[in-house]
């Protein structure tokens, strides 16, 4: 899957993964070589294979980003009826899933216009106790690069992909 001609599929893929999920999965390795995998519900995608997640509640990955800041981050699309709709037809008209390999970059202070996409994010549940909570004050940011992306095959229900 080429990254630059395929991108604005892939973003449109994780939106929609990070829309009924909540979350990504995004794996790194540990400094005893171990793999671990962090869930993150705050990882925006931009127009030029780069992306960034507020950096608030993970702890391996800021940990990890020092000497190995390889990532991988998974966005599956767990949504019940695209899922029955692809069975019925006997196959995806979009990506069930997708991987994306990039590298972690540097922490910094999150800008208004960043602050801004969380908060249209999460304006759904602004009238709840909770998303005070969880999302009034997430200062700093994660810039990620990507390099590399893979669609999940699944045989044939992927073969038109």
């Amino acid at each position: 899957m080429d990254l630059i001609e395929n991108w604005s599929k892939i973003r449109t893929h994780f939106r929609t993964s990070l829309r009924g999920n909540l979350h990504v999965a995004i794996a790194s390795v540990c400094e005893d070589g171990t793999p671990t995998v962090s869930s993150v519900g705050s990882l925006f995608l931009n127009d030029n294979q780069t992306g960034f997640y507020f950096e608030k509640y993970v702890t391996k990955l800021p940990k990890n980003a020092t000497d190995r800041a390889q990532i991988c981050v998974l966005g599956v699309n767990s949504s019940k009826l695209f899922w029955l709709r692809s069975l019925f037809k006997g196959r995806f008209d979009r990506y069930p899933a997708v991987r994306l390999y990039g590298t972690l970059g540097v922490k910094r202070d999150a800008t208004e216009k960043e602050k801004a996409r969380l908060k249209r994010m999460v304006r759904s549940t602004s009238w709840l106790k909770g998303n005070k909570y969880m999302w009034s004050d997430m200062p700093y940011v994660r810039e990620v690069s990507f390099h590399k992306a893979e669609k999940i095959n699944l045989g044939k229900m992927t073969t038109g992909l």
